[in-house]
């Protein structure tokens, strides 16, 4: 007789450290009973474009089904660059990736060596310290205070270190909705100019920047333009999130390093996906979408107000990052208040403590996406008055 043994399999440290979706659970429970999802930031404004699904269509139909250039297609590239603030060179400064989460893992591999730091701030998008982390890497936490989310320039200082390679920026944020100012730019600057370190903005939410805020990029300020990696994307602006077409935005050089990382990870984005994209009008009449969006936040700062929570107005992105303290009453629980407005009222939000570092500083908090029809958002505000 044989005996089968059963090993554990050996894993990674840093892949053992990753933690799976904690919405998991919630997702099942709302889809079981109808629920409105403002969790997720998939969008339900603006509608992908007719013309750019028929393009896609078509160009499977004339066969543009297998690999394209690793570095992406280039007229694809050519339209992402006129949208730019910055000059930027299609053929050499400009890399089509799966989606912003390839762009973002790309960019870290490419700079950091295993026990680099890289700053962070908190809160921020809870995939930011799991990247880092699957990187070898290791966070650095700047403290932003509410209710205006900003960091204290002292503490922003002293997360630099000798180890330190890199600053990953979200603007406009996810979850807070904060729109890094010039001056705020400027101060990190400063800092990476002085300690040599590399900065990766997140800018997937750069299309809606509100109340005639400037629609400012990293690379827009000449002491980071050269040192800095822009991350991407199309899925929020064109609302074809499936698609996963995200983009790198840095220097020739940096670009040939982020190319060489990119094909041995994916060796490049679908290809009649991004042809359609190239072939289709891909600007945005960034006026009306700017106007249109923020009408959305106007809307969700009214119905989330009049509910009794409190939070500073988003600047930009597509959502809202509200303290549910008076809701509770004086309970800092946001992962409760989350369950009981799912059961009072079938509308699903999202708990804020992933997103911090330590996440009892955000149990107080909810992230709230209002990137929605404007019927939807009605029907939200129906469901809590009724409930």
């Amino acid at each position: 007789m044989t005996h089968s043994t059963t090993r554990r399999a050996h894993v990674s440290s840093r892949a053992a450290g990753l933690r799976g979706n904690s919405l998991g659970e919630l997702f099942l429970m709302a889809r079981a009973r109808g629920a409105i999802d403002l969790a997720v930031g998939t969008p339900g404004y603006p509608e992908p474009s007719p013309d750019i699904i028929e393009a896609a269509a078509e160009a499977m139909r004339a066969g543009r089904n297998q690999y394209d250039h690793p570095s992406g297609d280039l007229l694809l590239r050519e339209r992402i660059a006129a949208t730019l603030n910055t000059p930027t060179d299609p053929a050499d400064e400009l890399t089509v990736t799966v989606g912003a989460t390839e762009a973002l893992c790309v960019a870290l591999l490419a700079t950091l060596d295993p026990g680099d730091e890289v700053v962070l701030m908190d809160p921020g998008y809870e995939q930011f310290k799991a990247a880092v982390t699957l990187a070898g890497a290791v966070p650095r936490f700047v403290p932003l205070h509410p209710p205006a989310w900003r960091y204290d320039p002292a503490d922003l200082a002293a997360a630099f270190t000798p180890r330190t390679r890199a600053v990953l920026l979200n603007s406009p944020s996810n979850p807070t909705g904060r729109v890094l100012d010039r001056r705020e730019l400027e101060e990190i600057a400063e800092l990476c100019e002085r300690h040599d370190v590399t900065v990766i903005c997140d800018e997937v939410y750069s299309t809606f920047v509100f109340d005639g805020r400037p629609r400012l990029s990293v690379t827009d300020l000449p002491e980071l333009a050269g040192r800095s990696i822009v991350v991407g994307s199309l899925s929020k602006s064109h609302a074809i999130s499936g698609w996963r077409l995200g983009f790198l935005r840095a220097d020739a050089a940096r670009t040939a390093v982020l190319r060489r990382v990119h094909e041995i990870t994916t060796n490049g984005a679908a290809t009649p996906l991004q042809v359609a994209v190239g072939m289709a009008a891909l600007s945005v009449d960034l006026p009306t979408a700017t106007a249109q969006m923020q009408r959305r936040r106007d809307l969700a700062q009214d119905i989330f107000s009049r509910a009794g929570m409190k939070f500073a107005p988003a600047e930009g992105g597509c959502f809202l990052f509200a303290d549910v303290e008076p809701l509770t009453g004086g309970r800092k629980d946001g992962t409760a208040y989350v369950h009981e407005l799912l059961d009072s009222a079938g509308v699903l939000l999202v708990p804020g403590g992933p997103f911090f570092a330590d996440p009892a500083r955000g149990e107080q908090y909810v992230r709230i996406a209002f990137n929605r029809s404007t019927e939807v958002l009605r029907e939200v505000e129906h469901r809590i008055q009724a409930g």
